[in-house]
């Protein structure tokens, strides 16, 4: 842990060196990444040298001890290093926590797609509710939540819903959303009270950088079509819908919310990049058997994350063991189901290793 440590520290001294070189602040990309690594390691590299400076007061308090003959002193030096080795214990926990925390994408803005899955109008009522759900713990955060695609069902749910969250700690918080959301109740349409499962699928994608997804436009195919509402009545007179295709890996994204053609074809553009980034990401996991086990809770979308139980007005992690009150997770209060899984990531990191 501690050499996995003076390495991040040796990265950040490296940092430090070049942003100081005008050569490298002018090439403005390479320079704000650098910035942002930097801050990503700064928690890390401060928690480090406060270790290393107590270890090395420690070590001068000792050799005193050897040499002193004087009672009061030798007492005194005794009590420091007591105090010391209790210090030392707790910064080694603080460092063992944010080592082992995953700040990938930390600081970064997200995209959010929601999709109803089995149980079909109930899923998509389920799925209406997963958003309002995250509208609101955004909003207590003082993000901003914006629909950039949607995809109506006639009961005045969602088969698909993609969002962009954009504010700070964006991706910190909802990380750990990704996967399968199953809910337990009873439907409304069902008159003789039976409890139905139906379930919806969450992916956090985090926002990416121009210079993170390269594609040329030759690998795109670009269509055009009228926006249709539920049910299949035109909405537009215009084609201002978008559909983009990436021929190489067959992506498919589409965005007719808006009326202006442009702005569905940027909004279109940002999900794909998206897309691909994490599909470039899970592509490197892969291949990397052993980092791929020590990848907790990264939101394989295969995994069923949560139950939400009406009757029983429970939620429960699955990932954590725990269960909470459904009505205080439903209406977007979240810390602590996010503070259970940080630690629980931390925990299952370390019994990895």
């Amino acid at each position: 842990m501690l050499d996995k440590l003076k390495e991040l520290c040796a990265r950040y001294e490296e940092l430090e060196l070049k942003i100081q070189d005008p050569d490298f602040m002018s090439r403005r990309s390479e320079y704000t990444a650098a910035l942002k690594e930097m801050g990503r390691l700064a928690g890390r590299v401060d928690k480090y040298r406060e270790y290393n400076s107590l270890l090395k007061r420690k070590a001068e308090t000792q050799e005193l001890l050897s040499m002193e003959t004087d009672k009061e002193i030798l007492e005194l030096a005794r009590e420091e290093i007591d105090e010391m080795e209790g210090q030392e214990e707790a910064l080694l926990e603080e460092i063992k926590t944010l080592l082992f925390q995953d700040d990938t994408h930390a600081g970064r803005d997200l995209i959010v797609e929601i999709r109803a899955g089995t149980g079909g109008d109930e899923a998509s009522l389920f799925a209406g509710d997963l958003y309002r759900m995250y509208q609101k713990f955004a909003e207590s955060k003082g993000q901003k939540i914006e629909i950039l695609s949607s995809s109506e069902s006639e009961v005045g749910g969602f088969k698909e819903l993609i969002l962009s969250i954009t504010g700070a700690e964006a991706w910190d918080l909802f990380r750990f959303e990704s996967g399968g959301h199953r809910v337990q109740r009873v439907p409304v349409t069902e008159s003789q009270g039976r409890i139905h499962t139906s379930a919806a699928t969450v992916a956090v994608l985090p926002e990416v950088e121009e210079v993170e997804v390269d594609f040329n436009e030759s690998d795109l195919k670009i269509d055009t079509y009228r926006s249709s509402g539920p049910g299949g009545q035109n909405v537009n007179k215009v084609s201002s819908a978008i559909r983009i295709t990436h021929l190489p890996t067959g992506l498919v994204v589409q965005c007719q919310d808006e009326k202006s053609q442009h702005k569905n074809k940027a909004r279109a553009l940002r999900i794909l990049k998206a897309r691909l980034h994490d599909m470039e990401l899970n592509r490197a996991m892969s291949e990397r058997a052993e980092e791929r086990r020590g990848q907790i809770g990264t939101g394989d979308r295969n995994l069923r994350i949560r139950t939400y139980n009406f009757p029983q007005n429970r939620v429960t992690d699955h990932r954590t063991k725990k269960s909470y009150s459904l009505e205080t997770v439903i209406e977007g209060r979240l810390e602590k189901t996010i503070d259970d899984l940080l630690q629980w990531e931390v925990q299952e990191k370390i019994k990895a290793l």
